[in-house]
Formats: C-alpha cells, sequence, structure tokens
C-alpha cells in the first residue's frame, strides 16, 4: 500500500507544520464558524444567539436559517423600509472603514518607510536603541496613549496652547472628533507595526547591489527606486497587511477621536450586539467585514504572488 506524501514526512517536521495549522483551526476557523452560525440563527422573540437552527414541527424537520440580516446589509428593504439596494447605512460604515484603513496605511508607509530605512542605515551600536524607541508606546496602556492624543489635540490643548503662543494662529483650530484627529490617532497608534517589518526586511539587504548601481551611474534616487523598493516589497506587504487588516475593524479610536458622522464598522457592530442586542446582525456584519478583506488577500496570494514565486523559481 502507498503511504501518503504526508505520512513520509518527518515527525518534527509534522509538528513545525502542524502547530500553526492548529492555531489557525482554534483560534480563526473556529470562531469563524461560530460567528457564521450565529449570523443566520432566527432568535424569533428571544434573545438567544445560539437558538437552534432545525425544529420538529408535526414530525417533520424544519430549517430555520434567516438570511434577513446579509440582505439588510446590502438592502434597506431587509430592515423592512422601502428603501433601495445598496444605500444602507451598513455599507456607508464599510466604505468608511475602507476609507480610513487605507489613508491610515498610506501615512503609516509614507512616516514608516523612510524610519526604517533610516534605522537600517545608522550604526550597529544605535539601532537597538532607535529599535526601542519604535517598541516603546506599547509599553503603555492603549487607551492611556488614544486618550492623550484627546488631550494634545483638544481645542484648549496642548498643540492649540504652543501654537497660539508662538502667534501662529489667533483662535484654536479644531482638530478633535475629526477627520484629522482620526488619522493621527490610527496613524500613530499602527506606525510601529509598519516599520518593524520593514526594518526586518531592509536590514538583510546587500548594500553591494547599490555600490554595483553606483559604479554603474545610476543616481542615489534613482538605485534607491529601482533596487531598495523592489527589494523590501515583501517588508511593504508584511507592514501594509498588519497596518490595514486591524484599522478596518478599529473601534476605540474612531469613539474616542471621530466624530459623530465618522462610524466605521466596528462601531456599528457594538451598537447592534450590545445596544440593540442583535447578535445575528453583528455576526453577519463581522462575516461580511472577514470576507471583504480575507477574498482579495487569498486572490493576490494565490494568483499574483504565486505567480512571482513561479517566475523567480
Amino acid at each position: 500500500m502507498k503511504i501518503p506524501s504526508w505520512l513520509r514526512i518527518n515527525p518534527g517536521r509534522r509538528f513545525v507544520i502542524g502547530v500553526p495549522y492548529a492555531w489557525l483551526l482554534l483560534f480563526f476557523a473556529l470562531p469563524f464558524l461560530i460567528l457564521l452560525r450565529i449570523s443566520v440563527t432566527d432568535m424569533g422573540n428571544g434573545v438567544d444567539p445560539f437558538a437552534p437552527l432545525i425544529e420538529t414541527l408535526s414530525g417533520s424537520w424544519h430549517i430555520l436559517l434567516r438570511f434577513e440580516n446579509y440582505v439588510s446589509i446590502f438592502s434597506d428593504a431587509g430592515l423592512g423600509a422601502a428603501g433601495g439596494f445598496g444605500n444602507t447605512i451598513y455599507l456607508e460604515a464599510y466604505r468608511t472603514s475602507l476609507k480610513y484603513a487605507f489613508l491610515t496605511t498610506l501615512f503609516c508607509l509614507l512616516i514608516g518607510y523612510p524610519f526604517a530605512y533610516f534605522i537600517v542605515r545608522s550604526r550597529p551600536s544605535v539601532r537597538p536603541a532607535l529599535l526601542m524607541l519604535v517598541m516603546l508606546p506599547f509599553w503603555t496602556s492603549f487607551l492611556l496613549r488614544v486618550y492623550a492624543w484627546k488631550g494634545i489635540l483638544a481645542d484648549q490643548g496642548v498643540l492649540n496652547n504652543l501654537l497660539l503662543s508662538l502667534g501662529i494662529i489667533h483662535e484654536p483650530l479644531v482638530m478633535l472628533y475629526s477627520d484629522v484627529s482620526m488619522l493621527v490617532g490610527m496613524t500613530y497608534v499602527y506606525l510601529p507595526f509598519m516599520i518593524l517589518p520593514l526594518y526586518a526586511n531592509l536590514v538583510k539587504m546587500d548594500l553591494r547591489l547599490l555600490e554595483a548601481a553606483h559604479d554603474l551611474g545610476a543616481s542615489p534616487w534613482k538605485a534607491f527606486w529601482l533596487i531598495t523598493v523592489p527589494l523590501s516589497k515583501s517588508g511593504i506587504i508584511a507592514g501594509t497587511m498588519l497596518v490595514f487588516i486591524p484599522a478596518v475593524g478599529e473601534f476605540v479610536i474612531p469613539s474616542l477621536l471621530g466624530g459623530s458622522e465618522n462610524i466605521m464598522i466596528g462601531r456599528v457592530v457594538w451598537d447592534e450586539m450590545f445596544s440593540s442586542n442583535n447578535w445575528p446582525r453583528a455576526a453577519a456584519l463581522s462575516v461580511v467585514m472577514i470576507l471583504l478583506v480575507l477574498v482579495p488577500l487569498a486572490y493576490y496570494y494565490r494568483n499574483v504572488n504565486g505567480r512571482d514565486v513561479r517566475r523567480e523559481s
């Protein structure tokens, strides 16, 4: 009998490979399936999000699946209103979340790439201190850091008082509870998640490639774009994913720094679950948000990234 190839793998290798799979199954696949199950639950007049999906009536089985929660995301008709398709508060929350996540990722990349490049090109003796400065915010509570920005950006906050004392402005600027405060807070919080992957990638780059480019007549700027940036592609992708994915579902920063018009999907899920006590709809919103991020990622790694790997091999 032919032994399957995966059984012929060394037990140690099977263990090393199996640990990440077990982690994903336990902490991603299982919670996702639970969310999916809640999202199609018909609670009826009760408050049990784990109400039975199958009931027996007169000797026959009836499947109780409620898909109106998904319909309501894309159509007001799912909410019992006479609205049209694609004009719901949920889609607006998704669009707002994607917009702020994209802008946050862009600002983190524009700020984090030069910072990571500076650390890599600095003396080896000072690199640990610079990396320590990048990770230093993690030593402080997340909530305290966000609250600190409220004190900085408030009308009578540190920044306005400083600008007024320097004579740069003559009346306080309205920065809190606006797009500015949202983007400042999110960029500040997620910036280390962009810098660290970029540093880990850039520090492994062979600097002799830049020397060869200079010997061939390339300017420093041209050598940077043609050599450094392409070689740091994996770091850019990793940093982008580490920033964009959690930024889409951000809840704390929009609640503390954002205005009432900047409703992101994380806040909507919270309201549906804890204010309206509508767990199925909150779960449906979460499932759509997860798929909204995972489907493009899966397509990228299956087609674009896979094609690059095959080309290199």
